[in-house]
């Protein structure tokens, strides 16, 4: 959510950020039902301001026996009352139609976005790892997994239909020693707090993060007016909601391994074989609570830890940041990590780390009491991937296939495998 005060004061700045996402300027319309809010509350603390007099001067009225003035004012009172719950109403709608106004624009980006329309102005900012070479032509990790026998498509489809995968044996265990692993390096090494989180939100707890009401179409409703979670990052973020932070408590970081739910009502066509974009997975989330003036250099720190997942697994990744037309609708600044897929010679998202200055916290009424000052200041909110479990179990088969079919493990997993050094073919 935006700061009203910003955009009466800087309208043409605020436009500006928007046409840097490709958005048409909406500084104009937004000070328009501002004002139209502002002016009527004026006139109804008139009304307020002119019953209460009114209704002091009826007393004064019958103390000097004028009757008639008297029930003239009482006549007036009741008028204003009904004018000013009509008034009130009318406040209410007015309110309404602004946040509903504001709710649908997103984030601003920072100054060092770089402006584009899509994923073709994104900027490589590193490399790490080399992509392995293969004596034989590497397979999908789709290939790999049905040859073993132990990643199964047409069951997941037979019970719920496509997008969706059927793990087991070996690749079962081999996902839950991915996200044990992620854990463990984010809790023991990096200072973040496992949570376990609910996977059902309520529509509020959407709206704070940003996914509604404009994203409704990639959510999953249930019959309980409750929506699966698309990403553990409403639920631990949500956990800050309405409540005042002491600046002692800063910087909060929590991670969580959930089932994530996606419609992927966007993605006809792209991806369809495969565990790359399902409309069930799982991923370990990282979110931060900061202060203001700590929030950039927490992204640098928290694209790090998810980074440190890939290196310790051995991984070859790019570091992107994203352009103004890539970014997610909440985010102010991101970073995609892209992990090399040897099947399909390219590098493919496996994380994103973006921070969101307050936008999201205005949202959820999220804030801190400053130690210096005692100032209660919006916190800044951060999210990440760190990372998503499917995605890095695909890039650990295609990445570490040998020619017959099997899957080396990487060294940092074999003490969640006991001690297991390959899944093979025998």
């Amino acid at each position: 959510m935006h700061d009203l005060k910003i955009i009466r004061d800087d309208p043409e700045g605020f436009d500006k950020r928007l046409a840097a996402r490709g958005l048409k300027p909406q500084a104009a319309a937004l000070l328009k039902f501002d004002s139209e809010r502002r002016e009527h509350i004026a006139i109804l603390q008139e009304t307020q301001t002119r019953r209460n007099a009114a209704s002091k001067e009826i007393g004064n009225a019958k103390a000097a026996g004028d009757d008639k003035k008297a029930q003239a004012l009482i006549e007036e009172v009741a008028a204003l009352k009904a004018t000013a719950q009509a008034g009130e109403e009318e406040e209410r709608r007015l309110d309404q139609a602004l946040m509903d106004a504001l709710a649908e624009i997103p984030n601003l980006p920072l100054d060092d976005v770089p402006v584009g329309a899509d994923e073709s102005a994104n900027v490589e900012q590193r490399r790490w790892g080399e992509p392995p070479s293969f004596s034989f032509e590497p397979r999908q990790h789709f290939e790999l997994g049905e040859a073993l026998g132990l990643m199964d498509f047409e069951a997941a489809a037979k019970m719920s239909g496509a997008r969706f995968v059927v793990l087991k044996g070996l690749l079962a265990r081999l996902e839950r020693a991915l996200a044990a692993f992620m854990l463990d390096l984010h809790t023991q090494e990096f200072g973040y707090t496992e949570v376990v989180p609910p996977a059902l939100v309520r529509d509020h707890a959407l709206f704070g993060t940003g996914q509604l009401p404009k994203f409704v179409e990639d959510l999953f409703a249930t019959t309980a007016e409750s929506w699966l979670i698309p990403t553990a990052e409403v639920p631990l973020t949500n956990l800050v909601r309405e409540r005042i932070l002491e600046e002692a408590e800063l910087p909060l970081r929590l991670t969580a391994w959930t089932p994530c739910f996606r419609a992927e009502a966007g993605a006809a066509g792209k991806d369809t074989r495969g565990m790359i974009r399902q409309h069930q997975f799982s991923k370990v989330e990282l979110v931060s609570i900061t202060a203001p003036e700590a929030a950039l250099d927490e992204l640098e720190r928290m694209t790090a830890c998810a980074e440190e997942v890939l290196k310790r697994l051995e991984l070859p990744y790019r570091v992107m940041l994203l352009s103004t037309g890539d970014m997610g609708f909440a985010a102010r600044k991101t970073y995609d990590l892209e992990v090399w897929l040897p099947g399909q010679k390219a590098y493919r998202e496996i994380s994103s780390c973006s921070v969101c200055g307050d936008f999201q916290a205005r949202r959820m009424d999220a804030r801190f009491r400053s130690g210096h000052d005692k100032d209660i200041e919006f916190v800044h909110t951060l999210n990440g991937s760190g990372l998503a479990v499917g995605r890095t179990l695909v890039a650990l088969l295609e990445n570490n296939q040998l020619a017959d079919g099997a899957i080396a493990i990487p060294e940092a997993l074999r003490p969640y495998m006991g001690g297991l050094e390959k899944i093979g073919t025998d």
